[in-house]
Parts: structure tokens; C-alpha cells; sequence
């Protein structure tokens, strides 16, 4: 069984600002892990995720819910923020020092050393995690010499989006009209839809097809050595070749896939936990924009139980007939055989 975590849910009426929100406060529940392969109900920290369709096909959907049993996208509904703990559900005081402190939700999507393309399906009601699909079949990432699959935790960070309207100042580029994505450097294996606060710790500009693609690095804030990693200097110091790793490996995954390398900003350097706070400020704008429809969407889908001032803001039966449309838990189909197949680039 993975270890337990906590963490305070800031659902309901919010649209979570830095350093504000209006919220109601939800009692936490702590994680499980599911009973039985089989079990389409799983706990994940204060959340709940609901398996659909049939795990490794196109139609098999994670979707996510609170500890009361409401349906939520954890794109707009899962706060940026996260909030510490105290006991008896009492509320944590406001101790941080400043907002390079701050802790914040990641959604994890894909699992360390797995290889199956899971993400935040930012287009379908509720946006629950799907894989992939590229030219009618199953995404996977390449296992590229020495390392198997994804060498991090990744994911998203919830209420960011990168606008594809918004040119990044440095680099030129716009937006990939995506949630900005995470790398948890921490030694846990995550659950694909698992929710853990993270250490934001620096980011890379890695530049995908011409799009702006922000990668901020980071570590889970359960982890042993969270507390000795605060910048990108202490990861360089304490983990020689991970930063080194991380370039390379966002810049050859495409290439099995035939697509050229990847490009990256400031040449390929990281830039420090400042740098990605503000990053992450300015992406957290665009998502209120896009929540407020103030900006184009995109073809992103906004619905949401809990934004106040969302036009887009559905109720909770709403949302459960999202998920009830969708096709019923079943077995898995088998894995592809790509997952152990290598490639030397």
C-alpha cells in the first residue's frame, strides 16, 4: 500500500488567486489504495478517481470527485494552491514567508517509468485523464536509452493554462494551449490521477513544434529530501546528471516517433524558483481569463462546479451525467508491446 497523504480541499465556491480564494471548507479524507484490480472506485488524498471505458484503449477515461461524492474537472476545480494541514480539520495558519514558499497541487498524470501518455483531456466535459491518440492509435513514450519511459512523476499543475494567444516574451513562442506541466523529482512512485503537493524548485523552456511548452521542476513535499531542495543549484549539487537527464530526455522523445529534436529557451539552461513562480502566476491569469471568458478558449472545455464567476459553472447533476454518458468500467485490454521495446538515439 502507498504511503498516506493529506491535503485540504479548497472546493467550492473559488477561484483560487495567489494568496486569495473564497472557498468553503471540506472536511480531508485520507488516501487509499483500491481494494481489488477490478475496484473502479479509487481514493486519491482528498480526491476520489472513477475509472471508465477499459484501461489501454481509446475509450478509458479517469475521472475525479470529492470526498462528498461530487464530480469535478481537475483542471478548473482543483485549486493551484495547497494548503497545509493541522488536526481535527482545523484550519493551518498562514506561516509561508513568501510566495517562493508556497506549496502547490500537481495532478499526476503519468507515473515514473511508464510509458503510456496520459493527460488532462482538455477538451472533453470534466477533463478527465485519457491517453493520448496520435494518428488513430495509443500514445506511448519511448524508452530511450538508459532510461524507461518518463524518468519523473508528470503532470499538471491545475488552473494554469498556457494561452496559444500569448507570445512569451523571451522566447517568441506562444502558448500550447495546455495546463503547465510538472516534473516531481521526488522518490515516490505516483498513481496516475493522484493529487500531491509540491516544492516548485525551477522550470525549463523547452519549445515543442514551435510552441511555447513549460516545464516546471519540482519535488513532492511528502519526500525525504524536500526540505534540503530549494533551488535548482541544490538538485545540481545533490543529484548530479538529473537536470542533465531532464534536458535530454525532452529533447530526443519525439524522436523515435520520427519528429526532430526539440528546441529550448535560454539555451536549454533552467532557470530558477522565481523565474517559475512568476511563470506560473502569469498562467494561472490566463486560466481565470479563460474560466471568465474574457479570452478564446481554444476548444478548451471550461465546465466546472465551483469557479464563482464562471459563465461555464455547471451543478453537480450536470456533471454526473457527464460521467454517466461515458462507457462503463471493463477489463483491460493488453499493454502494448512497445513498452519494452528500446530505441538508442
Amino acid at each position: 500500500m502507498r504511503p498516506l497523504l493529506l491535503l485540504r480541499s479548497s472546493l467550492g465556491c473559488s477561484v483560487t488567486v495567489l494568496g486569495s480564494r473564497c472557498a468553503s471548507r471540506h472536511k480531508v479524507v485520507t488516501q487509499a489504495a483500491a481494494v481489488s484490480p477490478l475496484c473502479y472506485l479509487r481514493k486519491t488524498m482528498h480526491y476520489q478517481t472513477e475509472q471508465r471505458g477499459h484501461p489501454n484503449s481509446p475509450d478509458y477515461r479517469l475521472y475525479f470527485k470529492t470526498s462528498e461524492g461530487k464530480y469535478i474537472s481537475p483542471f478548473h476545480d482543483i485549486p493551484l494552491i495547497a494548503e497545509t494541514e493541522q488536526d481535527n480539520d482545523v484550519p493551518a495558519k498562514k506561516n509561508k514567508k513568501n510566495e517562493n514558499e508556497v506549496l502547490y497541487n500537481m495532478v499526476v498524470e503519468v507515473p515514473r517509468w511508464s510509458n503510456a501518455k496520459m493527460e488532462i483531456a482538455t477538451k472533453e466535459p470534466l477533463n478527465p485523464i485519457k491517453q493520448d491518440i496520435k494518428k488513430g492509435k495509443l500514445r506511448y513514450v519511448a524508452n530511450i536509452f538508459p532510461h524507461k519511459g518518463y524518468i519523473w512523476n508528470y503532470g499538471a499543475l491545475p488552473q494554469t493554462w498556457e494561452d496559444p494567444d500569448h507570445e512569451d516574451k523571451e522566447t517568441k513562442c506562444c502558448g500550447d494551449n495546455d495546463p503547465i506541466d510538472f516534473c516531481d523529482i521526488g522518490t515516490q512512485v505516483c498513481s496516475p490521477g493522484q493529487v500531491i503537493q509540491v516544492k516548485v524548485l525551477g522550470i525549463l523552456a523547452m519549445i515543442d513544434e514551435g510552441e511555447m511548452d513549460w516545464k516546471v521542476i519540482g519535488i513532492n513535499a511528502q519526500d525525504p529530501d524536500a526540505k534540503n531542495l530549494n533551488s535548482i543549484e541544490d538538485v545540481r549539487k545533490s543529484r548530479p546528471g538529473h537536470l542533465e537527464a531532464t534536458v535530454d530526455w525532452f529533447r530526443k522523445y519525439k524522436v523515435p516517433d520520427g519528429k526532430p529534436e526539440n528546441q529550448f529557451g535560454f539555451n536549454g539552461q533552467f532557470k530558477d524558483r522565481d523565474f517559475a513562480v512568476e511563470i506560473i502566476k502569469s498562467t494561472h491569469e490566463h486560466w481565470r481569463a479563460l474560466v471568465q471568458k474574457q479570452t478564446n478558449t481554444g476548444g478548451i472545455e471550461c465546465k466546472n462546479i465551483s469557479c464563482c464567476d464562471s459563465p461555464f459553472k455547471c451543478s453537480a447533476d450536470e456533471a454526473k451525467d457527464v460521467v454517466q454518458s461515458a462507457p462503463v468500467f471493463g477489463r483491460a485490454h493488453p499493454d502494448s508491446p512497445e513498452v519494452d521495446k528500446w530505441h538508442f538515439v
